[in-house]
């Protein structure tokens, strides 16, 4: 019986997926029925090419969930991963033809890629199969995934939505009460055109008088982490994030004499920041209703014992003082030193 459906593949190590990719993965599915994308993986070669190039590693299974969320609405796509770790230094082509052939399973009948470098090997391991190039000087989208590890935050339009979140710096702002962390918050988020997140416990304090329970203190910190979740993948480049689950344990001791949550410790030891700017309580105490520790001695005395509260838990924080316009600026300098 005459086969009646197209089968192509198009592989590759998607490090990172990029816009090149989505066209080159769109326009190879406009020639057959069903498109296999092939990610191959090793995690000793792929580590050390984002090492080399400055970025942090990405394992095989967030670049498969990468492809998979941009184009799961694609029927004629299906996504397999190969692992070709055994031949980090000198890719096997036979063998990993073989391998791609096993996970397909069915009569492949065109191999895509972007080089006619490949003509010699794809004509000698798929003999019955056609090569088609696409877009192989790189004319509708001008990046390689090289250059694209070599400079993210340059090249941030080109990354998929599905990706961008994976590569967005979050910056912590900390602080004891009334040191401009909610005002300097919101001024970095505007002058970097991205989001922030505000600070949850201040809702509860607003809304039920300052009278928390200590139960509270746990919705706080679980309401803090999943909207950082949530706003990471609306972010521009950066995150910023006023408080954190340190601060949260913090106000828990100071409401509740001493008292500690297991809870808000084990989200202490899973939330991670590129940059963390402690704000020194030398700016004018502001009585805003709800704060409650304005003497000088106080304020002085919680610092410290808010730096400890990090020191212990090995965070480490860059001391941000001075008048509101010196505290911005030093903190963009921050700032643009994680971004290069």
């Amino acid at each position: 019986m005459a086969k009646n459906k197209t089968v192509g593949f198009l592989g590759g190590k998607f490090l990172p997926f990029h816009l090149g990719h989505v066209y080159a993965i769109i326009s190879a599915s406009n020639y057959v029925d069903k498109l296999y994308v092939v990610l191959s993986s090793s995690e000793n070669r792929d580590r050390e090419l984002c090492e080399r190039d400055g970025i942090k590693y990405i394992p095989a299974e967030v670049r498969l969930s990468w492809i998979g969320e941009n184009l799961n609405d694609l029927e004629n796509i299906k996504i397999i991963h190969i692992k070709d770790d055994a031949w980090d230094n000198d890719y096997d082509w036979e063998a990993g033809a073989n391998m791609i052939k096993k996970a397909i399973n069915e009569p492949i009948d065109y191999v895509f890629s972007s080089e006619t470098n490949y003509n010699e090997y794809f004509k000698k391991y798929y003999p019955d199969a056609k090569h088609i190039v696409i877009n192989e000087g790189r004319d509708v989208v001008p990046i390689s995934a090289t250059d694209l590890r070599k400079n993210i935050y340059y090249n941030w339009e080109k990354l998929p939505l599905s990706v961008r979140s994976y590569f967005v710096k979050k910056v912590l702002v900390i602080g004891t009460e009334s040191c401009g962390k909610s005002t300097l918050t919101k001024k970095l988020a505007k002058f970097y055109n991205t989001n922030y997140v505000h600070e949850v416990g201040r809702d509860y304090c607003v809304k039920y008088s300052n009278h928390l329970t200590s139960e509270m203190f746990n919705e706080i910190s679980m309401e803090h982490w999943l909207l950082q979740k949530k706003l990471i993948k609306e972010s521009n480049k950066i995150l910023f994030v006023d408080s954190d689950a340190v601060i949260t344990q913090y106000y828990l001791d100071m409401y509740f004499n001493g008292s500690k949550s297991e809870l808000i410790e084990e989200i202490v030891k899973i939330q991670n920041y590129d940059l963390v700017l402690f704000l020194e309580p030398d700016v004018k105490w502001v009585n805003d209703g709800i704060r409650f520790a304005g003497e000088n001695e106080i304020r002085l005395k919680n610092n410290e014992k808010l730096k400890k509260m990090f020191n212990e838990r090995k965070i480490s924080f860059i001391s941000i003082s001075g008048d509101y316009n010196e505290r911005f600026i030093k903190s963009k300098k921050e700032i643009d030193k994680i971004l290069k």
